[in-house]
């Protein structure tokens, strides 16, 4: 491997065990939202409050030395205080227009199911088309650009459920969970991990992120690991646990991601283990469970590896 990839790697890794340090105890969960990052994916991060989601967002935009901003979803946010607003300048007699906090790095969309479906769609030309349209004007949004969302469970109050089509935009979609005993300890004694994420150094700078996200995308994935992929994103539409399958572009999505999971794994090709790794992160959210319509259940899934055959 050539040395700026090693470079980058090293610089990953760094960034993987700082990372680590801070949220304790979710190894797998931050390696995923790291593959989401390098597979240009945005992240929603769905689970009880004070977990250590928004500590997550924090701990990697610093790492990864991302400008970061954070919007608060609230039920009367307006489109314009996500992209920005126009104001008129008597002295220049003009328009200028002041960005909202969407123009960032790194956007934590904090508690996106609180706001109304309006707002929430405020973020769909962002994260799909990664610009922004406002007062009959395309502006483009920073590269690297990433959104991390988090959501409490739907059951709570005043909730406006995300609708299909914007799930579909996060590559991934990860619980956290609380923490084990011994990383709830360690939690405790420390007194909140908050102090030790803002102490955090950037493991590389953000500039150089667009080039290893280049290099994850061209992980080798051969014929027949394509293969794996579609019969995968196939049987989900046949399997009568699902109200209805993945789409062609959960498809993309699911190889996207197996592409950084290989690459995090320091190997040039992907394997169906890649591929099974990232699945429920990938898949879950997609899916509607034909008993109940919840996301799909976790066994549901372990079903489709038991059962499509790897070519």
């Amino acid at each position: 491997m050539h040395g700026s990839s090693a470079s980058g790697r090293a610089a990953i890794d760094a960034a993987l065990a700082a990372a680590n340090a801070v949220v304790l105890g979710k190894e797998r969960e931050v390696r995923l939202a790291v593959a989401c990052l390098l597979a240009r994916g945005h992240l929603l991060l769905e689970d009880l409050p004070g977990v250590g989601k928004t500590t997550l967002a924090h701990t990697l935009a610093r790492l990864l030395g991302l400008q970061f901003s954070r919007i608060q979803f609230t039920s009367d946010l307006l489109p314009a205080d996500i992209t920005g607003v126009s104001l008129y300048e008597r002295d220049r007699n003009a328009f200028r227009f002041l960005p909202g906090p969407v123009f960032s790095q790194l956007v934590l969309a904090d508690e996106i199911n609180r706001a109304t479906p309006k707002t929430q769609s405020a973020l769909l030309e962002a994260m799909e088309e990664r610009q922004v349209t406002a007062e009959g004007e395309t502006r483009p949004l920073p590269d690297p650009f990433f959104v991390i969302a988090t959501q409490n469970p739907a059951h709570q109050i005043g909730t406006f459920p995300l609708p299909e089509s914007q799930l579909d935009r996060f590559l991934m979609r990860l619980e956290l969970g609380y923490p084990d005993r011994a990383a709830e300890r360690a939690l405790l004694a420390a007194g909140g991990q908050r102090q030790r994420a803002d102490a955090l150094v950037p493991a590389l700078p953000a500039a150089a992120l667009p080039a290893l996200q280049d290099e994850v995308a061209a992980v080798h994935a051969a014929p027949p690991l394509i293969d794996y992929v579609q019969a995968l994103v196939e049987a989900t539409r046949r399997d009568p646990a699902f109200q209805h399958g993945l789409s062609p572009r959960a498809g993309l999505a699911l190889l996207a991601a197996a592409r950084a999971w290989a690459w995090l794994a320091g190997r040039t090709m992907v394997l169906p283990d890649d591929v099974q790794e990232v699945l429920p992160a990938v898949a879950r959210h997609r899916l509607r469970s034909a008993q109940g319509g919840g996301h799909a259940r976790t066994e549901d899934i372990a079903g489709l590896v038991r059962t499509v055959p790897i070519p």
